[in-house]
């Protein structure tokens, strides 16, 4: 199989790359357990050393790798260095803080001495999507490798070139080669290498659809799984807000990453109070947007990924209208080459439509108008996902009760969603299970251990 690395601008192909070969998978399958032996006994003081070194090379060469990204999936040029520069924090981060994060904590009981110690489990299989092609890979492989434990990367088909950097990144840092290995595998191969007893866990971040099949596979084996899937977040708006601050902050939530996030602001729950105010600076917010080459400083909104993901947005923007959605800007890709769909706005999706009950992987937000607080949580809670949401308002007591009662992973009051190193990152519901980042993360794929010494 030949895996193309596309670009979504023109169509054009950048380069091929051969997949990796059942022999050479069995060879860096058997490189990595042999690795592992002694990555596993390596001081924290030396991992860090080396995590430190990939920071460094990362930032370094953070102009090359960003204008990789680009290229090869369109994500606007500065926000594809602002994604080089996350990963080498996060890099930093576990390499200051994974010793405390693993530290035995002491137990009393009728021992002499008890406690629990937090041992790496061995090769962990990472299964990551193209949109922060990356950051999502970093945010595993940082912990994950300062645990103890070595990585095999099975990145998205079309961004070959990534996967194979982050490998580069790694190697350059001076980690042994089979700390972290990149395989240029497709999609079929995924079960195989969950089964293979030489992998001691899985992690994915994808789709829905993916997680179902990772999941299954790796409860069939009885392995440690963590799923990190889609979102359909929430914005909610309440009359207390700043609607000015609130709108300007929802047009990045709904195009970070040219609108292909999961944790993207999707749906916009905004109280009838300031209803009209909002839809009015947020519309114009969107409709100023600059769509173009992502490559250039100025472009907000660059191609989507693929044709066909643009093409199923188109479709479900369709259906939406059709159902009754009122399509208040954008809604249909222009013509010519590349990936372009431009921003859209769409008020009051009725139920069963898709902008109601699908995630749109694009720069499509769907607005709707609420009565009241009870009706802004009911929304927000509807449906199956639970990623993360923001909420707007200045009053203590909306406060207290959005946090505690929207479920989702995560909830940031006036504020976008995002990841941060020093916080727990995952999802409810059909938006998976397991933490990726902080303390959390890092204890996801080790042996907690109970030691009891009479």
């Amino acid at each position: 199989m030949t895996l193309a690395s596309v670009n979504p601008v023109d169509g054009k192909v950048l380069a091929t790359f051969e997949s990796t070969t059942d022999a050479d998978v069995e060879v860096a399958l058997a490189r990595a357990v042999e690795t592992f032996r002694v990555w596993r006994r390596v001081p924290f003081a030396e991992r860090a050393a080396r995590m430190n070194a990939a920071a460094d090379v990362l930032e370094a060469d953070k102009d090359r790798f960003a204008r990789m990204m680009t290229l090869e999936m369109g994500k606007p040029i500065g926000a594809a260095v602002a994604e080089v520069e996350k990963c080498a924090w996060a890099c930093r981060y576990y390499a200051e803080n994974a010793e405390a994060f693993l530290d035995s904590e002491p137990a009393a009981t009728d021992a002499s001495r008890s406690f629990v110690r937090f041992d790496p489990l061995g090769p962990v299989l990472a299964v990551m999507p193209w949109n922060f092609p990356f950051w999502q890979v970093f945010r595993f492989a940082a912990p994950a490798l300062m645990a103890g434990n070595v990585g095999l990367l099975k990145h998205a088909s079309n961004v070959p070139q990534c996967a194979l950097a982050i490998a580069e990144v790694f190697e350059r840092a001076g980690l042994p080669k089979g700390a972290f290995q990149s395989l240029l595998v497709g999609t079929a191969k995924v079960a195989e290498l969950i089964r293979d007893p030489r992998v001691a866990a899985v992690t994915l971040t994808g789709s829905e659809g993916a997680g179902v099949s990772v999941g299954q596979t790796a409860g069939s084996e009885i392995k440690k799984a963590v799923l990190e899937l889609g979102g359909s977040d929430p914005f909610l708006v309440l009359p207390s807000a700043d609607v000015e601050k609130a709108a300007s902050t929802a047009v990045t939530a709904r195009t970070i990453n040219n609108g292909q996030s999961c944790i993207a602001a999707k749906r916009f729950i905004v109280h009838a109070a300031v209803y009209e105010e909002f839809t009015r600076r947020f519309v114009d917010g969107m409709a100023a947007l600059r769509v173009g080459d992502p490559l250039d400083p100025a472009t907000d909104v660059g191609p989507l990924a693929t044709r066909a993901i643009r093409d199923e947005l188109a479709a479900q923007v369709t259906r939406s209208v059709v159902a009754g959605a009122r399509l208040l800007l954008g809604g249909a890709p222009p013509e010519g080459p590349g990936n372009f769909y431009p921003p859209t706005v769409l008020a009051g999706p009725p139920p069963g439509s898709p902008a109601r009950e699908e995630e749109l992987f694009g720069p499509v937000a769907s607005l709707f108008r609420v009565e009241s607080v009870d009706e802004a949580i009911a929304l927000a809670n509807e449906g199956t996902f639970g990623l993360g949401a923001s909420a707007w308002t200045n009053d203590d007591g909306e406060t207290e009760r959005l946090t505690r009662e929207i479920e989702a992973g995560s909830v940031f009051v006036n504020g976008m969603v995002k990841s941060d190193p020093r916080l727990p990152f995952g999802g409810i519901k059909r938006s998976g299970f397991g933490r990726e980042l902080a303390a959390f993360g890092i204890r996801e794929f080790v042996n907690v251990k109970t030691v009891w010494i009479a």
